[in-house]
Protein backbone atom coordinates (compact mmCIF):
# COMPACT_ATOMS: atom_id res chain seq x y z
CA UNK A 1 0.00 0.00 0.00
CA UNK A 2 1.80 3.01 -0.98
CA UNK A 3 0.58 5.65 0.96
CA UNK A 4 3.20 8.13 -0.01
CA UNK A 5 5.74 9.39 -2.64
CA UNK A 6 9.32 8.19 -2.12
CA UNK A 7 10.40 6.23 1.31
CA UNK A 8 7.68 5.77 3.56
CA UNK A 9 9.74 5.79 6.24
CA UNK A 10 12.18 8.80 6.64
CA UNK A 11 14.95 9.13 9.75
CA UNK A 12 17.34 11.53 9.59
CA UNK A 13 19.76 12.40 12.89
CA UNK A 14 17.37 10.59 15.09
CA UNK A 15 18.19 10.64 18.34
CA UNK A 16 16.99 9.71 21.82
CA UNK A 17 18.10 10.94 25.53
CA UNK A 18 16.71 9.74 28.41
CA UNK A 19 17.90 11.24 32.44
CA UNK A 20 18.07 9.07 34.86
CA UNK A 21 18.29 10.03 38.71
CA UNK A 22 21.11 7.78 39.95
CA UNK A 23 20.96 6.69 43.60
CA UNK A 24 24.01 5.51 45.99
CA UNK A 25 23.48 2.62 48.20
CA UNK A 26 22.74 2.50 52.07
CA UNK A 27 20.86 4.82 53.74
CA UNK A 28 22.67 8.11 53.34
CA UNK A 29 22.53 7.33 49.53
CA UNK A 30 18.39 6.98 50.23
CA UNK A 31 17.96 10.27 52.02
CA UNK A 32 19.91 12.02 49.90
CA UNK A 33 18.05 10.63 46.87
CA UNK A 34 15.15 12.09 48.49
CA UNK A 35 16.63 15.11 48.98
CA UNK A 36 19.25 16.54 46.63
CA UNK A 37 18.65 13.76 43.52
CA UNK A 38 21.51 13.47 41.07
CA UNK A 39 20.83 12.74 37.56
CA UNK A 40 22.80 11.99 34.22
CA UNK A 41 21.74 12.16 30.61
CA UNK A 42 21.63 8.49 28.51
CA UNK A 43 21.66 8.76 25.04
CA UNK A 44 19.62 5.23 24.36
CA UNK A 45 20.09 6.12 19.85
CA UNK A 46 22.61 8.88 18.94
CA UNK A 47 21.67 10.24 15.22
CA UNK A 48 20.81 7.98 13.16
CA UNK A 49 19.62 8.02 9.73
CA UNK A 50 17.87 5.72 7.12
CA UNK A 51 15.29 4.95 5.03
CA UNK A 52 12.67 2.61 3.89
CA UNK A 53 11.11 2.45 0.82
CA UNK A 54 7.02 1.14 0.47
CA UNK A 55 7.06 -3.13 0.45
CA UNK A 56 10.24 -3.49 1.60
CA UNK A 57 11.27 -6.05 4.34
CA UNK A 58 13.77 -4.83 6.37
CA UNK A 59 15.79 -6.46 9.21
CA UNK A 60 16.35 -4.58 12.32
CA UNK A 61 19.36 -5.84 14.48
CA UNK A 62 21.67 -5.25 17.82
CA UNK A 63 22.78 -6.45 20.90
CA UNK A 64 20.32 -5.87 23.79
CA UNK A 65 20.35 -2.55 24.74
CA UNK A 66 21.65 -0.79 21.61
CA UNK A 67 18.35 0.86 20.71
CA UNK A 68 16.48 -1.01 18.55
CA UNK A 69 12.95 -0.89 20.97
CA UNK A 70 13.55 2.83 21.71
CA UNK A 71 13.60 3.20 17.96
CA UNK A 72 11.23 1.27 17.20
CA UNK A 73 8.86 3.65 20.01
CA UNK A 74 10.30 6.69 18.17
CA UNK A 75 8.81 5.03 15.28
CA UNK A 76 5.59 4.31 15.98
CA UNK A 77 5.13 7.54 18.29
CA UNK A 78 4.96 6.13 21.61
CA UNK A 79 7.90 8.17 22.59
CA UNK A 80 8.95 11.51 21.48
CA UNK A 81 12.34 11.58 19.63
CA UNK A 82 15.05 14.02 21.45
CA UNK A 83 16.75 15.03 18.09
CA UNK A 84 16.40 14.50 14.66
CA UNK A 85 13.68 14.46 11.62
CA UNK A 86 11.04 11.34 11.92
CA UNK A 87 8.66 10.90 8.88
CA UNK A 88 6.51 7.73 8.96
CA UNK A 89 4.25 7.36 5.96
CA UNK A 90 3.39 10.93 5.66
CA UNK A 91 2.91 11.87 9.23
CA UNK A 92 5.27 12.65 12.13
CA UNK A 93 4.66 9.95 14.30
CA UNK A 94 5.32 11.71 18.01
CA UNK A 95 1.63 13.37 17.18
CA UNK A 96 -0.35 10.11 17.20
CA UNK A 97 -2.73 11.26 14.28
CA UNK A 98 -5.59 8.98 13.82
CA UNK A 99 -4.75 9.14 10.15
CA UNK A 100 -1.08 7.72 11.07
CA UNK A 101 -2.65 4.97 13.69
CA UNK A 102 -4.49 3.68 10.81
CA UNK A 103 -1.47 2.96 8.62
CA UNK A 104 0.32 1.04 11.02
CA UNK A 105 0.59 -1.67 13.58
CA UNK A 106 3.24 -2.89 16.04
CA UNK A 107 3.46 -6.50 17.30
CA UNK A 108 5.82 -7.25 20.20
CA UNK A 109 6.37 -10.28 21.27
CA UNK A 110 6.35 -10.46 24.74
CA UNK A 111 3.07 -8.35 25.16
CA UNK A 112 -0.39 -9.08 23.99
CA UNK A 113 -3.68 -6.93 23.36
CA UNK A 114 -5.68 -9.76 23.16
CA UNK A 115 -8.24 -10.27 26.36
CA UNK A 116 -7.03 -13.99 28.38
CA UNK A 117 -10.39 -14.80 29.35
CA UNK A 118 -12.70 -13.96 26.03
CA UNK A 119 -12.28 -16.07 22.78
CA UNK A 120 -10.01 -14.20 20.06
CA UNK A 121 -12.74 -13.75 17.70
CA UNK A 122 -14.91 -11.26 20.62
CA UNK A 123 -11.71 -9.07 20.92
CA UNK A 124 -11.38 -8.72 17.10
CA UNK A 125 -15.11 -7.43 16.61
CA UNK A 126 -14.06 -4.82 19.42
CA UNK A 127 -10.56 -4.07 17.21
CA UNK A 128 -13.32 -3.60 14.12
CA UNK A 129 -15.16 -1.29 15.90
CA UNK A 130 -12.71 0.47 17.27
CA UNK A 131 -11.64 0.78 13.78
CA UNK A 132 -14.90 1.97 12.51
CA UNK A 133 -15.08 -1.26 9.93
CA UNK A 134 -18.04 -2.20 9.20
CA UNK A 135 -19.22 -5.99 10.43
CA UNK A 136 -19.66 -7.48 7.07
CA UNK A 137 -16.50 -5.98 5.74
CA UNK A 138 -14.99 -7.16 9.28
CA UNK A 139 -16.14 -10.85 9.05
CA UNK A 140 -14.04 -11.21 5.35
CA UNK A 141 -11.29 -9.48 6.50
CA UNK A 142 -10.91 -12.07 9.71
CA UNK A 143 -11.72 -15.03 7.39
CA UNK A 144 -9.17 -13.66 4.93
CA UNK A 145 -6.45 -13.16 7.74
CA UNK A 146 -7.16 -16.70 9.77
CA UNK A 147 -6.85 -18.64 6.21
CA UNK A 148 -3.54 -17.16 6.00
CA UNK A 149 -2.55 -17.96 9.27
CA UNK A 150 -4.36 -21.35 9.52
CA UNK A 151 -6.48 -20.86 12.43
CA UNK A 152 -10.13 -21.77 12.80
CA UNK A 153 -11.99 -23.13 15.83
CA UNK A 154 -9.08 -21.30 17.71
CA UNK A 155 -10.55 -18.07 17.24
CA UNK A 156 -13.44 -18.93 18.76
CA UNK A 157 -11.85 -20.52 22.38
CA UNK A 158 -10.48 -18.36 25.15
CA UNK A 159 -6.69 -17.01 24.68
CA UNK A 160 -5.93 -18.75 27.57
CA UNK A 161 -6.73 -21.96 26.66
CA UNK A 162 -4.35 -21.81 23.03
CA UNK A 163 -1.10 -22.50 22.47
CA UNK A 164 1.67 -19.79 22.62
CA UNK A 165 2.12 -20.18 18.68
CA UNK A 166 -2.12 -20.21 18.53
CA UNK A 167 -1.61 -17.09 20.56
CA UNK A 168 0.81 -15.35 18.07
CA UNK A 169 -0.99 -16.12 15.28
CA UNK A 170 -3.96 -14.54 16.89
CA UNK A 171 -1.86 -10.97 17.88
CA UNK A 172 -0.94 -11.06 14.21
CA UNK A 173 -4.40 -11.51 13.37
CA UNK A 174 -5.69 -8.47 15.67
CA UNK A 175 -2.49 -6.59 14.61
CA UNK A 176 -3.21 -6.48 10.77
CA UNK A 177 -7.20 -6.10 10.51
CA UNK A 178 -7.66 -2.36 9.65
CA UNK A 179 -4.69 -3.31 6.83
CA UNK A 180 -1.93 -0.87 7.99
CA UNK A 181 0.45 -0.08 5.44
CA UNK A 182 3.62 -0.16 7.75
CA UNK A 183 4.40 -3.28 10.56
CA UNK A 184 6.72 -2.75 13.09
CA UNK A 185 7.65 -6.25 14.35
CA UNK A 186 9.57 -6.51 17.70
CA UNK A 187 10.42 -10.29 18.13
CA UNK A 188 7.01 -11.73 16.90
CA UNK A 189 8.63 -15.34 16.78
CA UNK A 190 9.68 -14.75 20.50
CA UNK A 191 9.22 -18.15 21.89
CA UNK A 192 7.41 -19.89 19.57
CA UNK A 193 8.74 -23.28 18.80
CA UNK A 194 10.52 -24.09 15.23
CA UNK A 195 7.58 -25.25 13.32
CA UNK A 196 5.37 -22.11 15.04
CA UNK A 197 8.29 -19.65 13.90
CA UNK A 198 8.31 -21.52 10.05
CA UNK A 199 4.19 -21.19 10.08
CA UNK A 200 4.56 -17.02 11.25
CA UNK A 201 7.57 -16.96 8.56
CA UNK A 202 5.51 -17.85 5.75
CA UNK A 203 2.81 -15.75 6.98
CA UNK A 204 4.45 -12.45 6.62
CA UNK A 205 6.05 -13.47 3.81
CA UNK A 206 2.94 -13.84 2.15
CA UNK A 207 1.35 -11.16 3.76
CA UNK A 208 3.96 -8.96 2.34
CA UNK A 209 3.95 -10.31 -1.40
CA UNK A 210 0.10 -10.13 -1.51
CA UNK A 211 -0.85 -6.41 0.25
CA UNK A 212 2.49 -4.39 -0.05
CA UNK A 213 2.86 -3.38 3.28
CA UNK A 214 6.48 -2.79 4.39
CA UNK A 215 7.96 -4.21 7.28
CA UNK A 216 10.80 -3.53 10.12
CA UNK A 217 11.82 -6.32 11.45
CA UNK A 218 13.87 -7.29 15.02
CA UNK A 219 14.53 -10.75 15.96
CA UNK A 220 17.47 -12.77 17.92
CA UNK A 221 15.63 -15.35 15.73
CA UNK A 222 18.23 -15.06 12.85
CA UNK A 223 15.62 -17.67 10.78
CA UNK A 224 13.75 -14.77 10.88
CA UNK A 225 15.90 -11.92 9.19
CA UNK A 226 17.60 -15.10 6.90
CA UNK A 227 14.43 -15.94 5.78
CA UNK A 228 12.78 -12.54 5.24
CA UNK A 229 14.70 -9.87 5.30
CA UNK A 230 17.23 -9.19 2.04
CA UNK A 231 18.20 -5.97 4.08
CA UNK A 232 19.52 -5.02 7.29
CA UNK A 233 20.08 -2.10 9.68
CA UNK A 234 22.89 -3.30 12.17
CA UNK A 235 22.58 -0.68 15.46
CA UNK A 236 25.47 -0.61 18.61
CA UNK A 237 25.10 1.47 21.52
CA UNK A 238 22.81 3.91 20.07
CA UNK A 239 24.82 3.87 16.73
CA UNK A 240 24.01 2.98 13.03
CA UNK A 241 27.33 1.10 11.55
CA UNK A 242 24.91 -1.37 8.43
CA UNK A 243 22.36 -0.37 6.49
CA UNK A 244 22.59 -2.52 3.09
CA UNK A 245 22.48 -5.79 2.01
CA UNK A 246 22.30 -8.87 4.71
CA UNK A 247 24.21 -10.94 1.46
CA UNK A 248 26.67 -8.65 0.77
CA UNK A 249 27.49 -8.47 4.62
CA UNK A 250 27.78 -12.20 5.10
CA UNK A 251 30.06 -12.61 2.11
CA UNK A 252 32.01 -9.70 3.35
CA UNK A 253 32.25 -11.16 7.46
CA UNK A 254 32.64 -14.52 5.90
CA UNK A 255 35.29 -14.32 2.45
CA UNK A 256 35.41 -18.57 3.13
CA UNK A 257 32.71 -21.15 2.50
CA UNK A 258 32.57 -24.38 4.72
CA UNK A 259 33.14 -27.60 2.92
CA UNK A 260 31.80 -30.75 4.66
CA UNK A 261 33.50 -33.94 3.60
CA UNK A 262 32.54 -37.67 4.25
CA UNK A 263 35.30 -39.66 2.94
CA UNK A 264 35.01 -43.48 2.19
CA UNK A 265 38.96 -44.01 3.60
CA UNK A 266 40.77 -42.47 6.29
CA UNK A 267 43.46 -39.74 5.23
CA UNK A 268 45.85 -38.32 7.94
CA UNK A 269 45.36 -34.14 8.15
CA UNK A 270 48.76 -33.46 6.04
CA UNK A 271 46.82 -34.96 3.01
CA UNK A 272 44.29 -31.84 2.91
CA UNK A 273 47.43 -29.68 2.84
CA UNK A 274 46.61 -27.35 0.11
CA UNK A 275 42.51 -27.86 -0.48
CA UNK A 276 41.60 -25.12 2.43
CA UNK A 277 41.97 -24.24 6.16
CA UNK A 278 41.40 -27.16 8.15
CA UNK A 279 38.73 -26.49 10.40
CA UNK A 280 38.04 -30.23 11.77
CA UNK A 281 39.28 -33.93 11.29
CA UNK A 282 37.08 -36.71 13.08
CA UNK A 283 37.91 -40.04 11.46
CA UNK A 284 36.21 -40.29 8.08
CA UNK A 285 34.66 -36.94 8.57
CA UNK A 286 36.51 -33.83 7.34
CA UNK A 287 35.75 -29.78 7.46
CA UNK A 288 37.84 -26.93 5.46
CA UNK A 289 37.24 -23.71 5.06
CA UNK A 290 37.75 -22.97 1.64
CA UNK A 291 37.95 -18.95 -0.28
CA UNK A 292 34.94 -17.96 -2.63
CA UNK A 293 37.10 -17.60 -5.14
CA UNK A 294 38.55 -20.92 -5.33
CA UNK A 295 35.69 -22.61 -4.16
CA UNK A 296 34.72 -24.59 -7.54
CA UNK A 297 38.35 -25.66 -8.13
CA UNK A 298 39.09 -27.04 -4.82
CA UNK A 299 36.13 -28.86 -5.13
CA UNK A 300 36.99 -30.40 -7.83
CA UNK A 301 41.00 -30.91 -7.04
CA UNK A 302 38.96 -32.89 -3.80
CA UNK A 303 36.71 -35.15 -5.52
CA UNK A 304 39.47 -35.89 -8.18
CA UNK A 305 41.75 -36.82 -4.95
CA UNK A 306 39.61 -38.51 -2.50
CA UNK A 307 36.67 -41.29 -2.85
CA UNK A 308 33.66 -38.83 -1.26
CA UNK A 309 30.88 -40.50 0.11
CA UNK A 310 29.03 -37.08 0.53
CA UNK A 311 30.29 -33.23 0.30
CA UNK A 312 28.49 -30.16 1.55
CA UNK A 313 29.51 -26.26 0.79
CA UNK A 314 27.96 -23.99 3.28
CA UNK A 315 28.48 -20.61 4.74
CA UNK A 316 29.21 -20.17 8.44
CA UNK A 317 26.31 -19.74 10.43
CA UNK A 318 24.94 -16.16 10.06
CA UNK A 319 24.31 -16.16 13.92
CA UNK A 320 27.97 -16.29 14.39
CA UNK A 321 29.02 -13.62 12.22
CA UNK A 322 27.13 -11.28 13.04
CA UNK A 323 27.62 -12.01 17.10
CA UNK A 324 30.95 -11.45 15.75
CA UNK A 325 31.30 -8.29 14.26
CA UNK A 326 29.24 -7.22 18.23
CA UNK A 327 31.70 -8.56 20.12
CA UNK A 328 34.44 -6.93 17.67
CA UNK A 329 32.79 -3.72 18.07
CA UNK A 330 32.49 -4.30 21.77
CA UNK A 331 36.41 -4.87 21.98
CA UNK A 332 36.58 -1.93 19.95
CA UNK A 333 34.38 0.57 22.25
CA UNK A 334 36.72 -1.14 25.67
CA UNK A 335 40.10 -0.25 24.16
CA UNK A 336 39.43 2.98 23.37
CA UNK A 337 38.03 4.01 26.24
Amino acid sequence: QNVVAGPIIRASGLSKTYRISEKQPGLAGTIQHLLRRRHRDVLAVDGISFTIEPGEIVGFLGPNGAGKTTTLKMLTGLIHPSGGELEVAGHQPYRRQARFLRQITLVMGNRQQLLWDLPALDSLRVNAAVYGIAEAEAQRRIGQLAEMLELGQELRRPMRKLSLGQRMKAELLAALLHEPAVLFLDEPTLGLDVNAQARVRDFLADYNRRTGATVLLTSHYMGDITALCPRVLLIHQGQLFHDGSLADLTQRLAPCRQVRLELADLHPPEAFAGFGQLEAHQGHLVRLLVPRAQLAERVAALLERFAVVDLEVSDPPVEELIGGLFRQRDSNAEASQ
